[in-house]
């Protein structure tokens, strides 16, 4: 649940109401009506107007600059890896691994009685 006063972003139109989707707004009033399928009114100063908006519609502002830090940022990485011939940086960013897989022991290397039992025990345990 959003504070009032808070910069909010509408982010889409849920209900076809016309909203200046992508303009900036304020949170103004909550509508605590359970009978109502919309959870907010907000401001939008640029259309001079009060909305009444489901929460789905909007979202802080500082959460859509991070989303778009982030994706800035992969970006960037994905660059530098390309251009430095970093093969295993690549692989890391594109599966989404913040860090490199520990090390399996290799399918043709058979497993011993210890470890086999060892590794059915901790899954039983589990």
């Amino acid at each position: 649940m959003y504070k009032l006063s808070e910069r909010i972003i509408i982010v889409s139109d849920l209900f076809e109401q016309n909203l200046p989707v992508g303009e900036y707004g304020y949170i103004i009033a909550y509508d605590r009506n359970a009978d109502n399928a919309f959870d907010y009114v907000i401001r939008v100063p640029k259309a001079n107007r009060n909305f009444y908006v489901p929460a789905a519609d909007i979202e802080l502002e500082e959460v859509l600059i991070k989303q778009e830090a982030d994706r800035l940022e992969r970006e960037a990485l994905i660059d530098f890896a390309l251009a430095t011939h970093n093969e295993e940086l690549f692989r890391r960013i594109m599966n989404g691994d913040a860090e490199p897989e520990e090390e399996q022991p290799e399918e043709g290397e058979p497993q011993t009685r210890e470890e086999f039992m060892r590794q059915v025990r901790l899954k039983a345990w589990i």
